[in-house]
């Protein structure tokens, strides 16, 4: 526990992580992917680049130290970093090294006459104690996977069967487990964490699944991305039969119960996990309204399986709105960024509802604004990042 005295210092430092935290993070970053390679396959490279993975992680610096006296008003900040982690199989011994790198950045950013040792020492139990809070709900994590039915800890390999084309430039993956046996059940919206090597090196994913899992397989839908690694390498080169490694599903964006009427939104490949939250409120009877925004047809991935689901079942309301009209591919609903015009008729009259979105930043943003300007409650519209999460502002 932190005493009085290191509270009041980590405290006194948050004018100076709202200034420059993430010049901060990104040194830190710099120290230990150059110094510490065996941690480099943990962070994909794409997020340090863009610089989302430094902001995302002095946000949440940050946010630690405003509520280091009242951790729980961090509300689901540690349960997302939390399934992160067990995802990318972050273990006990990774974070002396997160710790060690994180200190001698505060020391050499912010400069000793700062940095005193006072500081150092206080912010040294700070993260202390956070790395005990993490690595002991971690535990419990791999523990309870590895004890559920067709659980697992660790890598386990699996074999891709079947490649579908869903899209321009979507394609998904099955995997089934070669050992043959049964595979842990996955709620609808949570993601599978991927361990492959590509030119000798190993590289780390989280991927959402697209499909619920009681079939025995994983699938996974996977948007090719220009200059990413691993989705080009999954378009361009993993083959049926061939295996690679994966962990355990994890996340806490899942579908809750509710006999509220559902509204999913999405934008782009943020389709993936909705599919498995509409296929679980099918069994429920529940009113479904799905809303698909894309850049034109020919990338729309899915669009004939929902259509083929609103045709078999009435409660399924589906719209689809393109920001542009390819003249090719079959029309959308509406053609222009969705407004609030436009969504507003699509929602249900009763704006008592569940809504969960997923897509760009900047499309979540929007319908975040959208949903609570047409009435919808803050509590009961749900969203996820794909990658390091931020504010939505």
């Amino acid at each position: 526990m932190l005493n009085a005295q290191d509270r009041a210092i980590v405290k006194a430092t948050v004018p100076l992580l709202e200034s420059g935290g993430e010049a901060l993070t990104t040194h830190f970053y710099k120290l230990m992917l150059s110094e510490y390679p065996e941690v480099r396959p943990l962070f994909n490279q794409a997020h340090q680049a863009s610089g989302d993975q430094p902001r995302a992680l002095a946000n949440g610096v940050l946010m630690y130290a405003r509520h280091i006296d009242q951790l729980e008003q961090l509300g689901g900040l540690v349960g997302q970093i939390i399934n992160k982690h067990v995802a990318l199989q972050i273990l006990p011994e990774h974070y002396p090294i997160v710790g060690s790198c994180l200190l001698r950045a505060i020391e050499e950013v912010l400069g000793k006459e700062i940095a005193t040792p006072e500081v150092i020492a206080a912010w040294g139990a700070a993260y202390q104690q956070l790395a005990d809070i993490l690595i002991g709900a971690e535990a419990d994590i791999y523990a309870q996977k590895a004890a559920a039915p067709g659980g697992w800890r660790g890598a386990r390999d699996f074999k891709l069967v079947q490649r579908v084309e869903e899209s321009s430039e979507i394609v998904s993956f099955y995997f089934a487990p070669v050992d043959g046996g049964a595979i842990l059940s996955a709620e609808p919206g949570q993601y599978i964490g991927l361990q492959l090597f590509i030119d000798g090196v190993e590289q780390r994913r989280n991927y959402s699944l697209s499909a619920l899992s009681d079939a025995g397989q994983y699938r996974i839908s996977v948007k090719r991305e220009a200059g990413g690694k691993v989705s080009n390498y999954l378009h361009e080169q993993l083959a049926v039969g061939d295996t690679l490694k994966l962990f355990p599903p994890s996340g806490e964006f899942t579908l809750s119960a509710s006999s509220k009427p559902l509204v999913l939104i999405s934008g782009g490949v943020g389709i993936t996990p909705t599919l498995p939250m509409l296929e679980a409120a099918l069994e429920s009877g529940r009113l479904v309204h799905f809303i698909h925004c894309a850049r034109n047809g020919a990338v729309h991935a899915f669009r004939d399986w929902v259509d083929g689901l609103a045709a078999r079942h009435p409660q399924i309301k589906r719209f689809y709105c393109y920001a542009e009209d390819d003249g090719v591919s079959e029309p959308a609903d509406a053609v222009g960024l969705l407004t609030a015009e436009q969504l507003n008729e699509w929602l249900p009259q009763d704006r008592d509802l569940d809504a969960y979105f997923l897509g760009p930043k900047g499309f979540m943003a929007t319908i975040k604004g959208h949903l609570k300007g047409l009435g919808v409650p803050e509590k009961q519209s749900r969203y996820e990042f794909f990658g390091p999460a931020s504010a939505l502002e």
